[in-house]
């Protein structure tokens, strides 16, 4: 949200093609059972003592066809006093931008959205007439994350991104170092810190300009 206290606002999704669903499910189960951890992948979960499991989670994804794709807001830009703003307005224009860039209407998808909030199937009713046109759209649906280990890996690999960002602003000093090394794997794999390139499928970055 808007006013929650962190400078920037991540909106992300991982994919993953239908046929490898039931694979991956169960090998993410696998790595949780390994470790005998039996809660929701969390960001806020990571730890040394969670590191080991975090960072073959992360590892298992670079090594899937699994994608990332993610917009970045800094809310410092965002300019309240426009008589054309709300905050629905922008949140479904960065939807917009999140889906739109790449879908592929040679093949068709099912999209599924995190619950965060109490108006959350009035926003998914407005999202649908927003991507109507978007034929490769099949399926829109709410569920909660902890219904999701997909949703989970997004959460994890948002986390390692606003917690990159913050480091490099100064607004923390990086000071769990579970988090940090998560951080290092990630920029192992890919650049964090700016907009990807359309050709990178695989991890996608936005940084959205509002200026």
């Amino acid at each position: 949200m808007i006013h929650d206290g962190h400078p920037f606002m991540i909106l992300a999704y991982v994919s993953i093609a239908y046929p490898q669903i039931k694979m991956a499910k169960e090998q993410i189960k696998s790595i949780k059972a390994k470790y005998h951890y039996d809660g929701e992948l969390k960001w806020t979960n990571v730890h040394e003592a969670t590191y080991p499991m975090y960072k073959e989670i992360v590892e298992y994804f670079f090594m899937t066809d699994m994608k990332f794709r993610a917009v970045i807001i800094d809310k410092s830009q965002i300019d309240e006093t426009r008589p054309d703003y709300t905050f629905n307005d922008f949140y479904f224009r960065m939807y917009y931008q999140l889906l739109h860039q790449n879908s592929d209407l040679e093949n068709n998808y099912n999209v599924y959205f995190d619950i965060k909030d109490t108006c959350s199937h009035l926003k998914l009713h407005k999202l649908q007439e927003i991507l109507h046109w978007n034929t490769a759209i099949r399926h829109f649906q709410f569920m909660r994350s902890h219904e999701s280990c997909f949703m989970q890996l997004a959460d994890i690999l948002m986390g390692a991104i606003n917690y990159n960002l913050r480091m490099e602003r100064g607004d923390i000093e990086g000071k769990v170092l579970a988090k940090k090394k998560i951080v290092d794997r990630l920029k192992e794999h890919t650049n964090i810190s700016r907009t990807s390139p359309l050709s990178n499928k695989k991890f996608n970055l936005f940084f959205i300009s509002l200026k």
